[in-house]
């Protein structure tokens, strides 16, 4: 296995590993094809990315890098596409949890995104139409209000955070997306308990998680104005460096990082688990610009 470096871990899995964070890295690019560039994120915002570093991209000005805080504290981070009202990724930390839901709390939105409030961390959605002073950088409550086919679909899930704040925190409309129904309770859900189960049983340190989306034009229109975009794809990858390695073959293979995607429909919707590399490949080949 080599020599071992600081921490007990093999210089040969060390390289590894960074090969698969810098190929993580190269995956988010290329599906936030013209990302803005801001000032950096703060310490506290940077523990939820693998090394500290956010993916890289070019400019653009309707995508906000978010460091998503409620109750006074940093819950995780997301990109967020001000012009198709959706995040193209949320990245966060897996915390260990039996998976049950545990929280009731109200849909919230993001002061941040908004040119009247000086608030920064995200708030419960307002009565009445006051909304409308920040619901063109954002989705609002309404827009998923008369959608039958597609409902609110977390890209950081309650099921993957184990605080009660951190549950809270995933219900914002800046981490969720339109996802198909059957697609959302059917293979997605199952997916997201497979990744909480294998990362409970098998990670022994912090595993970083990245989810986002591809589109394809497709929107949620209201008032005959197109208003949020519809996935066409969601895919995840996580980055677990400290892991089990006397764990059952078919799951040690799935380390130090894996990924996977789902197509968003009724049907021919199952969820492919695949390396971080298949991914990255899959990305390049179904992207064809801008999330816009």
């Amino acid at each position: 296995m080599g020599p071992k470096i600081p921490g007990g871990v093999s210089a040969y899995t060390h390289t590894h590993v960074l090969a698969q964070a810098h190929l993580l890295a190269w995956t988010l690019v290329v599906v936030m094809v013209e990302a803005e560039v801001q000032e950096n994120y703060s310490p506290e915002c940077r523990e939820f990315m693998y090394m500290g570093t956010p993916p890289l991209g070019l400019e653009d000005k309707a995508l906000k890098k978010i460091c998503q805080r409620y109750n006074g504290k940093p819950r995780f981070v997301t990109l967020y596409d001000t012009f198709d009202h959706i995040p193209v990724y949320s990245a966060y930390t897996f915390k260990r949890s039996d998976g049950a839901k545990m929280v009731d709390v109200p849909w919230m939105y993001e002061p941040q995104l908004s040119a009247v409030s000086a608030l920064k961390e995200m708030q419960p959605f307002p009565e009445g139409y006051i909304h409308r002073s920040f619901e063109d950088a954002q989705a609002v409550l309404e827009d998923y209000s008369n959608t039958v086919i597609f409902e609110r679909g977390h890209l950081n899930p309650e099921e993957h955070q184990a605080e009660l704040s951190d549950k809270a925190a995933t219900y914002t409309l800046t981490n969720v997306v339109p996802q198909v129904r059957e697609f959302n309770i059917g293979p997605w859900k199952t997916h997201e308990h497979t990744i909480r189960r294998r990362l409970n049983n098998y990670c022994r340190g912090t595993a970083y998680v990245v989810t986002g989306v591809t589109t394809s034009g497709n929107m949620i229109r209201r008032h005959n104005i197109d208003r949020v975009a519809i996935p066409a794809y969601l895919w995840s990858a996580y980055c677990c460096i400290d892991y089990d390695h006397n764990a059952p073959f078919q799951e040690r293979t799935k380390f130090p990082a894996y990924a996977a995607h789902g197509l968003n429909e009724r049907e021919k919707s199952e969820v492919l688990e695949m390396s971080v590399q298949q991914l990255e490949n899959f990305l390049k080949n179904n992207f064809s610009g801008p999330i816009m």
